[in-house]
């Protein structure tokens, strides 16, 4: 009988230890999907500035030619600073400096990242449901005619 107890719970153990790695990969599969869109949104946004960046740099460009008038250039500034950043963003190292970044708050600066109130208990997360039961009782919605 006791011999029927310690394998069970060793297999209890074991299972709940798969679980636990599948639930990882899980999470960790969804991040890189996650992470993945949000490259592809960047490069498409980049394909869309950088059309945008060439037909308005050669009307301005055209508009400076004929009125030789500076004025008519000016918007390539910042219209340049714009598209080099989502052109970083979507094909350059942008991402690898901002997860260096991340990884130095992780490290350094902890403190930016504690969640107000710190981690939900059990006790707050029942009182929190309890509350909103007791709510719901007194803001009944009555049926309407």
């Amino acid at each position: 009988m006791e011999d029927n107890l310690k394998k069970n719970q060793e297999f209890m153990l074991e299972m709940n230890r798969i679980t636990m790695e599948r639930q990882i990969q899980m999470q960790d599969q969804m991040r890189e999907r996650q992470v993945a869109l949000g490259i592809a949104k960047a490069r498409e946004m980049f394909l869309w500035l950088g059309s945008f960046y060439a037909i308005a740099g050669g009307a301005m460009l055209a508009g400076f030619a004929r009125t030789k008038k500076p004025a008519a250039i000016v918007p390539l500034l910042p219209l340049t600073f714009l598209v080099g950043y989502q052109a970083d963003l979507a094909y350059g190292s942008k991402l690898n400096r901002i997860k260096a970044e991340s990884e130095n708050i992780l490290q350094y600066e902890r403190d930016l990242i504690e969640i107000p109130s710190g981690l939900p208990t059990l006790s707050s997360i029942d009182a929190g449901r309890i509350r909103a039961q007791e709510e719901k009782k007194y803001h009944a919605t009555s049926p309407r005619n």
